[in-house]
C-alpha cells in the first residue's frame, strides 16, 4: 500500500482537490481525498509531488498501433507519395499493408505501445486486424479494449471470417484488455455480414466500433453509388460485383435502416454527419470518437462537434494511426481541439474527452478514466510552471503541463 500526493488531484469524475492524494494497493485505488485526511487514516509510505498535478492516465479511444511504422514503410516499400484524395490514401494503406512481414508488424505494434506509455496514454481502444499480434498486447502494462476488425463482401469469406472471429472471441484472454468487434466501415462490409457481427456482439455483450462518415466519398457512394469508392476503391479490391444500387441515403441512415446502430455502437470520425444523422445517433445511444488531427491531415473536413455536443451525444478523443496523424500523443490532440472546434469545449471538457469520456466510449469506464476507489491506479504526474487558480487548472494542465511520471496499475511501467 502506498500514498501518492500532489498540489492538486484531478479525479475528472469530481472537482479538483487542492492538496489532494490517493491511496493505492494492489494496482487499484483504495481512497482519494486530501493528504491530511488520508494521512490520518493510513500509515503507509508516501510519494509527494509538490508543484504538480495528478490526473488519470489518458485513454486514447481510437488507435491502430499496427500502423505505427507507416511513415517509414512508405519509404522502404517505395510507395512514398502524397495521396490526392481520401480513397487514394486508403489504397496506399492497402498496398503497404499487403507488403509487410509478420516481424515488421510486430515491431510496429511494440513501438506503438511504447509511444503510448511515453506520452501518458495508459489505455487504448485498439483496432486489431491481425489477431496473431494479440500476445503483444496481453503482456503490455496498458489496458483498454481490443476491437477485432472485420471486413468483407464475398459471402463464403464472410462466413469463414465470422466463424474464426466467434472462436477467437470465445477464447479471448489478454491481460488487462477486454474484447470488442470492429465492423470496419459501412462500405467495406456486406449488410448481412455486418448484421451477423451485431448479433454476435449482442450475444456476447461486447461493444462495437465502426468508422463512419469520414469522407465525402462515403456520402457520394451511399447516395447514388458514385464517386471514388465505386470507381476506384471497389475495382482495386475486386469488389465490382458488390457495388449496390443507389441508396439515396447517408451511411448513417443506411446503417439505421438495417438495424446496425444501438447502444453498443461507437462511431469514429463522423465528419460528414448531417443533422438528421446526428439525431439518429442520439436516438440510438451511439457514441462518437473525434479524431480532429487525422481529419485535418487527410483534408476530409471537421466533425460537427457543436451539434453532436448540443444533442448530448457521448464524445471522446482518439488519435487514429500514424498513417493519418503526426503523433500518437493525446496531448497534441487535446491542444488541437480549440483550433478544430473553436468555442465548443471548455478545458475541463477537453481533459475529460481524453480520459473518462474516452473510457466510456470504449466501455472501459468501470476500470479506467478517472481517479476513483476500485479503479486501476493509472495516473500521471504533471508539473506546471506555476500553480494557477483552481478555475484555470485544467487549461494549465492541457496547455502548459509537463509530463513527469506515468503510472500504470500503481507502478512505473516498462515495455522491456
Amino acid at each position: 500500500m502506498e500514498l501518492f500526493a500532489a498540489s492538486y488531484l484531478v479525479p475528472i469524475s469530481s472537482p479538483p482537490v487542492p492538496g489532494g492524494a490517493m491511496v493505492v494497493d494492489g494496482g487499484r485505488i483504495v481512497e482519494t481525498g486530501t493528504l491530511a485526511g488520508l494521512r490520518a487514516r493510513y500509515s503507509v509510505p508516501e510519494r509527494d509531488f509538490p508543484g504538480c498535478v495528478i490526473i488519470p492516465g489518458l485513454v486514447n479511444a481510437h488507435t491502430h498501433l499496427e500502423l505505427t511504422h507507416f511513415p517509414s514503410w512508405k519509404i522502404r516499400k517505395g510507395i512514398d507519395y502524397s495521396p490526392r484524395t481520401y480513397v487514394d490514401w486508403i489504397i496506399q494503406v492497402i498496398k503497404i499493408r499487403r507488403a509487410l512481414t509478420p516481424q515488421e508488424l510486430e515491431l510496429s505494434v511494440r513501438e506503438g505501445l511504447r509511444i503510448c506509455l511515453e506520452s501518458g496514454t495508459t489505455s487504448v481502444g485498439e483496432i486489431l486486424s491481425d489477431r496473431s499480434l494479440l500476445p503483444l498486447y496481453c503482456n503490455a502494462p496498458l489496458s483498454g479494449r481490443i476491437f477485432f476488425e472485420a471486413i468483407g463482401h464475398e459471402p463464403l469469406r464472410c462466413q469463414e471470417a465470422l466463424d474464426a472471429l466467434r472462436a477467437d472471441l470465445s477464447s479471448f484472454s489478454c491481460g488487462s484488455f477486454e474484447q470488442g468487434i470492429s465492423p470496419h466501415a459501412p462500405h467495406t462490409l456486406a449488410a448481412q455480414f455486418h448484421g451477423s457481427l451485431c448479433r454476435l456482439a449482442a450475444t456476447m455483450e461486447i461493444p462495437r466500433v465502426i468508422h463512419l462518415a469520414e469522407s465525402r466519398a462515403e456520402s457520394d457512394f451511399y447516395f447514388d453509388s458514385s464517386g471514388m469508392i465505386a470507381d476506384t476503391l471497389y475495382p482495386h479490391v475486386h469488389w465490382e460485383e458488390f457495388i449496390p444500387p443507389p441508396q439515396h441515403a447517408t451511411a448513417a441512415s443506411w446503417l439505421d435502416r438495417h438495424g446496425l446502430l444501438d447502444r453498443r455502437t461507437t462511431c469514429v470520425h463522423g465528419v460528414h454527419l448531417t443533422p438528421a444523422d446526428a439525431r439518429i445517433l442520439k436516438e440510438r445511444g451511439v457514441s462518437v470518437i473525434l479524431c480532429p488531427r487525422s481529419n485535418e491531415k487527410l483534408a476530409v473536413g471537421r466533425a460537427p462537434a457543436h451539434l453532436l455536443k448540443k444533442l448530448g451525444i457521448q464524445l471522446a478523443l482518439g488519435t487514429d494511426s500514424l498513417a493519418s496523424n503526426d503523433s500518437l500523443s493525446l496531448w497534441d490532440e487535446m491542444r488541437f481541439v480549440p483550433e478544430a472546434y473553436p468555442g465548443v469545449f471548455t478545458p475541463e471538457e477537453v481533459l475529460s474527452l481524453a480520459t473518462l469520456d474516452a473510457a466510456r466510449a470504449i466501455a472501459a469506464d468501470r476500470h479506467v478514466g478517472s481517479l476513483e476507489p476500485g479503479k486501476r491506479a493509472d495516473f500521471l504526474v504533471v508539473r506546471l510552471p506555476s500553480l494557477p487558480a483552481e478555475r484555470n487548472l485544467c487549461e494549465a494542465v492541457v496547455h502548459t503541463g509537463t509530463l513527469v511520471d506515468v503510472f500504470a496499475a500503481g507502478k512505473v511501467p516498462s515495455l522491456t
